[in-house]
């Protein structure tokens, strides 16, 4: 009997984007432009502060089907993690 379990997918960002004091829709155009530095099936991260961030980027990533991993709060605002889905 063999052990098949589903190998982990990373959650880690490859890439980080300092969108910090940016109001959006910078972090989202900042993110799509540096999204072809992920490989398909890796993370990136933006980070951001603006409150309209944690409904945009989400609702970015269903548009774009990519998959919303995470909201990691940090001191001043989130580090929103995106996998690349294609």
């Amino acid at each position: 009997m063999s052990d098949r379990r589903p190998i982990p997918r990373p959650t880690a960002p490859s890439v980080i984007v300092e969108a910090v004091g940016r109001k959006c829709p910078i972090p989202i155009i900042w993110v799509a432009r540096r999204l072809h530095e992920v490989p398909i099936g890796g993370v990136i991260a933006v980070t951001a502060d603006d409150p309209a961030a944690k409904a945009d980027i989400p609702a970015w990533c269903r548009m774009k089907m990519h998959e919303f991993v995470a909201e990691v709060p940090l001191a001043r605002g989130s580090a929103f993690h995106i996998r690349r889905m294609y």
